[in-house]
């Protein structure tokens, strides 16, 4: 739990922006160099980091920064009270609701305020695509939301579903820059919840070009299994947008995007480096494993088995990503306590004598529609299980992970971190 404490205070918000506005790394120069020639600054801050971002601009800016609109998810609320000039709206996650259009559309009016001259300064982090939703013409958020938690429950990728929710979208794939009246300079300092940092993926790139298209939205809701679910209205619009009849997202090479510069000023490889470094100084020899990718189930085995085969104690293994769960149970979890379970499991079958512990957990501390982190597992978690009653597989095959590890008291609850970069795992080995 140290370890992972210490991974979560890397990507502080006020740590991270502080670092980016005394251009402490070499790409992020710009940041001075367009704070000062901008006359005045307007901030949108959008995700879990928001509001600590939004806070450390508004200290460090002052007088400069006009207004600031921070949007934050609901369960967020009591984060802290506002400063003058700055408005908080707070709307859904991870699904988006009549909460999340009120924000898009609040969105689409403070970016449309801005004028000639001053900076648009945007801080983008993770929960921002669910946060702020507005449709496209045509269609509802209803229909929005009945595919998007229809692709949630396929195990899609992020990729996937951001592919389809940026071209059902008003604001997603560069549109909510083209919202910005001409000649207004935009910078987006983004903290990356996206294995790879894919400009157009995290917030679902709502000021970066989008290498998807409307044929691609289609493939993939072919791919899952869910175009004949979807809403006629979203078919007919994808259709339309794949032959040509509906303007694109913002694509390479526009000219818009000569006026936005947008920086990842931290992501899950800076938690994972304050990780390995904190365990090696905890006097730990450090093994970083793969990301973390693919199915759940697949990367807790992965993990178990990579755990259990080092034969040494004083090992501490971490890795971090963002697995997929494909839902076909009605339990609780999140994907890292599902991983967590499906690690149990594997070594319950081949690690079941050694001395092992292991976490993995979200650094936004909300795993799924849970108020858990993750779980910690050791080889005996599912013999613990057992003796309260509790079957292990059953409860992974009805994805229950959840109500496992809260009878066993192996749940981490953290509350709301404040920020977030995907997932960690962090295992240690006694002998």
């Amino acid at each position: 739990m140290r370890i992972y404490a210490a991974a979560i205070s890397a990507v502080a918000p006020k740590r991270i922006l502080a670092r980016a506005m005394e251009g402490a790394r070499p790409d992020t120069a710009p940041v001075q160099a367009l704070l000062s020639a901008a006359e005045a600054v307007r901030l949108l801050a959008v995700g879990k980091a928001a509001f600590g971002m939004a806070l450390e601009t508004q200290a460090r800016l002052a007088t400069k920064l006009l207004e600031a609109l921070v949007i934050i998810p609901h369960v967020q609320s009591q984060a802290g009270m506002p400063m003058a000039g700055m408005r908080i709206v707070t709307s859904a996650h991870p699904l988006p609701d009549a909460s999340s259009e009120a924000a898009g559309r609040a969105a689409l009016e403070f970016v449309a305020r801005t004028r000639p001259g001053e900076l648009l300064l945007v801080a983008l982090n993770g929960g921002a695509s669910a946060l702020m939703a507005v449709a496209a013409d045509g269609m509802t958020l209803a229909d929005k939301v009945v595919i998007t938690s229809a692709l949630l429950r396929s195990g899609a990728s992020i990729r996937e579903l951001n592919t389809v929710r940026k071209h059902l979208s008003a604001i997603k794939g560069g549109l909510l820059l083209r919202a910005a009246p001409p000649g207004v300079r935009m910078l987006s300092l983004i903290l990356s919840d996206v294995p790879g940092n894919d400009l157009g993926t995290i917030g679902s790139g709502p000021f970066a070009a989008d290498a998807t298209t409307y044929a691609d939205a289609v493939a993939v809701l072919k791919r899952r299994g869910l175009w004949g679910r979807a809403a006629e209205t979203i078919r007919a619009h994808l259709e339309r947008g794949a032959a040509g009849e509906i303007q694109e997202t913002v694509k390479r090479g526009d000219p818009e995007l000569d006026r936005a510069t947008n920086i990842v000023i931290a992501d899950n490889a800076t938690a994972i480096d304050a990780a390995a470094d904190t365990a090696a100084g905890l006097g730990y020899q450090v093994e970083r494993a793969r990301e973390l990718s693919g199915e759940a189930n697949d990367v807790g085995c992965a993990m178990a088995m990579r755990l259990s085969s080092i034969d040494r104690a004083g090992v501490c293994v971490v890795a971090g990503g963002e697995p997929v769960v494909t839902v076909r149970g009605s339990g609780k979890g999140g994907r890292a306590q599902q991983c967590a379970l499906a690690m149990a499991l594997e070594l319950d079958r081949v690690g079941s004598e050694r001395r092992l512990v292991a976490l993995f957990a979200g650094t936004d501390g909300v795993d799924g529609p849970t108020e858990a982190a993750g779980a910690i597992i050791t080889p005996a978690t599912v013999r613990r299980a057992k003796e309260t009653g509790v079957d292990a597989r059953s409860a992974l095959e009805r994805n229950d992970a959840y109500n496992l590890f809260s009878g066993l008291g192996d749940l981490i609850i953290t509350g709301p971190t404040g920020t977030n970069v995907a997932d960690i795992f962090i295992g240690i080995t006694n002998y």
